[in-house]
C-alpha cells in the first residue's frame, strides 16, 4: 500500500536523525523522548497520517493497556481506542485512528485520518475528501 511506503520513508528519515550512529555490531536503543512528539503530517491518495513518539514512561503504560483485549491491526498488533490513546495524553484533533503498530518500535504509535475530515468533528466531508482527493492527482 502506498501509505506505508510514505510511512516506512518517513520513519527512517526521522529514525536517522533521531538516532547516534553506532557499528554495524551493536544493537541501537529506542529514541524515547522526554515529552510525546507529534510528527508532520503526511499523506497518500486516501489518508493523511502522522505518527507519535511515547517517552518511556507513557510506553510502559501503554503496554499495560495493551494487554488486555482489544482491537488489533492485520498483523495481531493490539490497537488502542481513542479513550486509550487520549488516556495516554496523547493530544491531537478529532478522526484520528490507531491503525497499526510499528512492530520494531511499539512506542510509536501510527495514526490516519482519511482526506477531508473536519478536525473539530472527526466526521469526513464528501466535498473536502474530493477536493482533497483532486490537489493530489
Amino acid at each position: 500500500q502506498e501509505g506505508e511506503f510514505i510511512l516506512l520513508d518517513h520513519l527512517r528519515r526521522v529514525d536517522s536523525h533521531s538516532r547516534t550512529t553506532k557499528l554495524p555490531a551493536q544493537r541501537t536503543m529506542p529514541h524515547y523522548p522526554d515529552d510525546i512528539e507529534y510528527s508532520e503530517k503526511y499523506q497518500d491518495d486516501t489518508y493523511e497520517y502522522r505518527h507519535v513518539i511515547l517517552p518511556k514512561a507513557v510506553y510502559k503504560n501503554m503496554r499495560n493497556l495493551v494487554s488486555t483485549r482489544g482491537p488489533t491491526d492485520e498483523a495481531g498488533g493490539r490497537l488502542l481506542t481513542e479513550g486509550e490513546w487520549r488516556g495516554l495524553g496523547v493530544t491531537q484533533s478529532r478522526g484520528w485512528e490507531h491503525y497499526a503498530v510499528h512492530r520494531p518500535e511499539p512506542h510509536i504509535l501510527l495514526f490516519r485520518r482519511p482526506l477531508g475530515t473536519d478536525p473539530t468533528t472527526g466526521l469526513v466531508n464528501p466535498v473536502q475528501a474530493a477536493a482533497a482527493r483532486e490537489t493530489l492527482a
